[in-house]
């Protein structure tokens, strides 16, 4: 009977150390899990952009703290303690000043530890600790001006060419009111050269090169140039009811969304604008996503895609259709190409090399082959009959690509001729003109070349 006794107080004391244990590993109060630290493991910085951290934790965070050292010295820059419920903390490291640090150090590392309130671990909680590597760098890009061209017209293209220079360069453009240019390197290292663009529908243009490093340290230079503006047409066009049940109504069965409309009047608003903006944008990406490799030289002759071409359709016309009263006005749009016509189904011509980056339908353009030519600067052909090259081929001066038609919003055989700098539509009559590219692009080129040799 004794020994019944003992073995049930023992068996007892094994449950409820079994239950002990078992509450232990399962209560919240002892969760195991160690806090979280957010933050860069390797960091360039200039000291004036804070870095951020964040600490997390499961049951709250009781302790934390941030030191700094330059390799002699450690300073704690921030430290914290709380009761409970606090499960999270944002900290923004600064640069620590007047505090013993040496502000000459290229390194400096710090240190960043953290305790929260779980019971684990016999009532210690669990903790984590983490060390950012950090590079200081505090000087700015160096940014020069090299040669850029004399005048920009609106709607028109420019060149600039620069040095600039940093350990850690990470970004450099040509910053205009809406867009950000690309430049690519040129000739030598801490050379580079790009194309810029002023948009045909901005009144006012200004262009300032920005460099900027991996540390946040930023430097411009405002570019100075002689503009002019340009007074684009503006046009009203009748919207026939034939234009409106064959043209509108073909292109509109392309979009579930625009064939089931039936109002005439809006599916025109929807084919002219909605979907143009669409057909644009895959103009534009295609411009933006254009390869920027290290060039030696860049060469381009004046383009003329279609011999003995007439010029029906000028740049940057605004184009209002109207339909029965001509105040009437139903759908608005702008036409951002030249129109060339010649005899039908005519072949169009390269007049300079590159590479295709689209071979296509494109919506209101119709059939539309794209064609780069290096520096961002890309050539569309629309309205095509037929399209003879495929997207990756390199095609060359004088070859045949495709032929004219009456695909998209075109109502008879001609060729929709643009131009794009790094996606923005330019004016083509630029590029046909020999002297205009003298002046503007191989002069610049030359003016630059002087200065960074051979």
């Amino acid at each position: 009977m004794k020994l019944k006794l003992m073995l049930l107080f023992f068996v007892l004391i094994l449950l409820a150390l079994g239950g002990g244990a078992a509450y232990v590993y399962t209560a919240p109060e002892f969760e195991q899990n160690p806090p979280t630290i957010t933050a860069p493991k390797n960091v360039i910085w200039n000291g004036k952009t804070p870095i951020f951290i964040t600490l997390q934790d499961d049951t709250g965070i009781k302790s934390y703290e941030m030191i700094v050292s330059d390799g002699k010295t450690q300073v704690s820059v921030a430290k914290g303690k709380f009761q409970e419920g606090v499960k999270r903390v944002d900290l923004n490291l600064t640069y620590p000043k007047n505090d013993g640090l040496d502000l000459r150090s290229p390194k400096l590392k710090v240190m960043i530890s953290v305790n929260d309130q779980s019971k684990w671990n016999m009532l210690k909680g669990n903790s984590a600790t983490q060390i950012i590597d950090i590079s200081m760098d505090i000087r700015r890009p160096t940014l020069s001006i090299i040669s850029n061209s004399y005048m920009i017209m609106q709607g028109g293209s420019a060149l600039v060419i620069l040095k600039a220079e940093d350990t850690n360069l990470k970004e450099l453009y040509i910053q205009t009111p809406k867009h950000k240019f690309k430049l690519q390197p040129y000739r030598k290292k801490g050379y580079y050269a790009g194309l810029i663009a002023w948009e045909f529908t901005q009144e006012d243009f200004s262009a300032k090169a920005v460099a900027k490093d991996e540390a946040g340290n930023i430097a411009t230079s405002s570019l100075t140039f002689h503009l002019k503006n340009i007074p684009y047409k503006t046009s009203t066009i009748e919207a026939k009811d034939r234009f409106l049940d064959g043209k509108i109504a073909d292109l509109a069965e392309i979009e579930p969304e625009y064939s089931q409309e039936t109002d005439r009047l809006k599916k025109l608003k929807l084919v002219n604008e909605t979907m143009r903006l669409k057909n644009e944008e895959i103009i534009y990406n295609a411009g933006t996503n254009a390869e920027m490799p290290m060039i030696q030289l860049w060469k381009i002759k004046p383009f003329f895609p279609l011999k003995n071409g007439a010029t029906i359709g000028g740049f940057g016309d605004k184009r209002h259709y109207y339909h029965g009263d001509k105040n009437n006005i139903v759908s608005t749009s702008y036409h951002v190409g030249y129109d060339f016509a010649s005899t039908q189904n005519a072949e169009i011509k390269l007049s300079n090399p590159g590479k295709v980056v689209y071979a296509d339908m494109n919506g209101i353009y119709g059939n539309m082959p794209m064609i780069d030519h290096g520096m961002g600067l890309l050539t569309l052909y629309g309205h095509c009959s037929e399209i003879l090259v495929n997207v990756g081929d390199e095609v060359v001066e004088g070859q045949v690509i495709a032929k004219t038609g009456t695909t998209g919003l075109a109502l008879g055989d001609h060729l929709h001729f643009g131009i794009t700098v790094q996606g923005v539509e330019v004016r083509p009559v630029e590029w046909l003109d020999p002297h205009w590219i003298k002046v503007t692009i191989n002069d610049i080129f030359a003016d630059a070349d002087k200065v960074i040799g051979k």
